[in-house]
C-alpha cells in the first residue's frame, strides 16, 4: 500500500474512536420481567468479558465501513457519497432498534435477551458480506444497527450486577473498554483487510466477533442470579417514564454531549489548517484522543465513587467547556493541539459511568424505555453538534470557532445538570420539614 493510501486507512480508521463515546450515553436497560441480586464476594470478571467482546463487535461493524467505503462504492458501482448512507442508515437503526428490541426482549432473562440480540447482530452482518446492490445493503445495514442500543442498555445494567458492591461503575467501564480496543485494534484491522482484500472481508471478520460474543456469553454469562418478577412493576414503570428527572437529563444528552461532536467532527481541518501540520499528523491526533478515551473511560467511574453521579456529570461538562475554549485559543499550536485533543478525550469519556447511573435512578422501572430515548438523544446530539459547529464556518470565520460552538453546548448541559441538582436539594429540603411537621 502506498504511502497516501496508508494515512488514509490511518484517518479514517483512528476517527473512528468516536464511537466509543458514541456508546457512553447509550442509557440502560433493565427487562420487565426479571432482576438480578446483587453479588455478595467478587467481581465476575469473564462475564465482564464476555460484555466487552460483544462491544469490541459492535464498535468494529459502526465504524470500519468508513475505512472500506470507496471499496464498497466501487464494487457496487455507487459514488462514495450515495455510499455513505450505508453510515447512515446504521445510525437510524439503533435509534428505531432500541425501543423495538427493548420490547421484543422484554420477556427474556438478561442473558436469553443478551443472547439473542448477539444472534441478530451477527447473522445480519454476516449477511452484509454478501450484499449485492446499494438497496440490499441498505437493509442488511438498518438491520445490523437494531440491537446497538438494546445489548449495551442491557449489558450497562447486568455489569453492575456482576461487580462487587460500590465497583458497578467500574465494570460498566468494563464493558465499555471493549469499544475502544474495536477502535484501536479492530477497525485499522478491518480497514486494512477490507482495502487489501474485498471489503466483504471486513464484515465476516464482525460475524467472527459476534460468534466469538455470543460463545463468551453462552460459557461466561451466570444464569443462575434472576428472581421472580417485582410486585408493582407497571406503577413503577409509569412513574419512571413520567419523571421530569429523566426528561431533563435527556435534554442534557441531547445538548451537553454535542459540545464534543462540535469539536470532533472537524478535527482534520483544525489540524491541517489551524495547526499547519500535514494531513498524516490528522490519525495521530485521532489517537491522541482516543488514548484520552480510554483512560476518561475509568476515571468517570472513579468519579462516581467520589462524588455523586449527577455531581459528576456537571464536573465534567463544565471541564468541557473550559478545555474547548482553551483549544479555540492554542489550536494553532503544534504541541498544543496533541495536549488538548487528550483532554478532551479523558473529559469526555468521564460523562461515560456518571451519565448512565443518572439515568438509571431517574428512569427506576422505566429503564428499557429511557434507555431508548437517551440513545436517540445522543444521535440528535451528533448530528445536532457536528451542524451547529459548521454554522461559524459559514460566515467565514476559521475552523477553531467549532469549539466556542462545543464550549456553548457543553456549557447549556452543565446549566441543566446544575438545575437538577437544585431541584433535587430543594425537594430534599421540603421533604425533611414535612417530615419534622409530621
Amino acid at each position: 500500500m502506498d504511502k497516501p493510501k496508508q494515512n488514509y486507512v490511518k484517518m479514517l480508521a483512528t476517527s473512528s474512536s468516536i464511537t466509543a463515546y458514541l456508546c457512553r450515553f447509550i442509557a440502560v436497560y433493565r427487562p420487565k420481567n426479571t432482576h438480578l441480586k446483587q453479588p455478595i464476594n467478587s467481581t465476575n470478571t469473564k462475564a465482564l468479558l464476555s460484555l466487552a467482546v460483544g462491544g469490541f463487535g459492535i464498535g468494529l461493524t459502526e465504524f470500519v465501513i468508513m475505512g472500506i467505503l470507496p471499496n464498497i462504492a466501487d464494487s457496487m458501482s455507487i459514488s462514495i457519497p450515495k455510499a455513505g448512507h450505508f453510515i447512515a442508515i446504521y445510525a437510524l437503526g439503533v435509534v428505531i432498534g432500541a425501543p423495538f428490541m427493548a420490547k421484543v426482549t422484554g420477556k427474556l432473562s438478561p442473558k436469553k435477551s443478551l443472547f439473542f440480540l448477539m444472534i441478530w447482530f451477527t447473522v445480519f452482518n454476516t449477511l452484509s458480506a454478501f450484499s449485492g446492490n446499494y438497496w440490499i445493503m441498505m437493509l442488511l445495514r438498518f438491520l445490523s444497527g437494531m440491537p446497538h442500543g438494546a445489548f449495551f442498555g442491557i449489558g450497562a445494567v447486568v455489569s453492575g450486577y456482576l461487580a462487587k458492591p460500590g465497583k458497578a461503575a467500574q465494570a460498566m467501564a468494563v464493558m465499555f473498554s471493549g469499544l475502544t480496543i474495536a477502535n484501536v485494534v479492530g477497525v485499522p484491522l478491518g480497514t486494512y483487510i477490507g482495502q487489501e482484500f474485498h471489503w466483504s472481508f471486513s464484515f465476516m471478520l464482525v460475524g467472527i466477533a459476534g460468534i466469538a460474543t455470543l460463545a463468551s456469553l453462552y460459557y461466561w454469562m451466570p444464569k443462575q442470579s434472576l428472581e421472580e418478577t417485582e410486585p408493582n412493576e407497571n406503577q413503577a414503570a409509569s412513574s419512571g417514564i413520567k419523571s421530569k428527572k429523566l426528561w431533563a437529563l435527556i435534554a442534557l444528552t441531547t445538548i451537553g454531549t454535542g459540545g464534543f461532536f462540535a469539536w470532533y467532527s472537524y478535527i482534520a481541518p483544525l489540524v491541517i489548517n489551524v495547526a499547519k501540520l500535514p494531513e498524516a499528523y490528522v490519525g495521530y491526533v485521532m489517537i491522541v484522543a482516543g488514548m484520552g478515551m480510554f483512560f476518561g473511560n475509568f476515571l468517570g467511574a472513579r468519579m462516581v465513587e467520589v462524588f455523586t453521579a449527577q455531581k459528576s456529570v456537571v464536573i465534567s461538562l463544565l471541564s468541557m467547556t473550559t478545555i474547548l475554549l482553551i483549544n479555540s485559543l492554542l489550536a494553532s499550536s503544534n504541541i498544543a493541539i496533541f495536549i488538548v485533543s487528550f483532554m478532551v478525550g479523558v473529559i469526555t469519556f468521564s460523562l461515560a459511568a456518571p451519565i448512565q447511573i443518572s439515568i438509571i435512578k431517574a428512569a427506576k422501572g422505566a429503564e428499557k424505555l429511557g434507555s431508548s430515548m437517551n440513545q436517540s438523544a445522543f444521535n440528535m446530539a451528533n448530528a445536532s453538534g457536528a451542524y451547529l459547529g459548521g454554522v461559524p464556518m459559514i460566515f467565514g470565520l476559521p475552523v477553531n470557532y467549532a469549539s466556542v460552538v462545543g464550549a456553548i453546548l457543553a456549557f447549556t448541559g452543565a446549566c441543566i445538570g446544575i438545575a437538577i441538582l437544585y431541584v433535587q436539594k430543594t425537594e430534599k429540603k421540603k421533604k425533611r420539614k414535612e417530615s419534622l411537621c409530621t
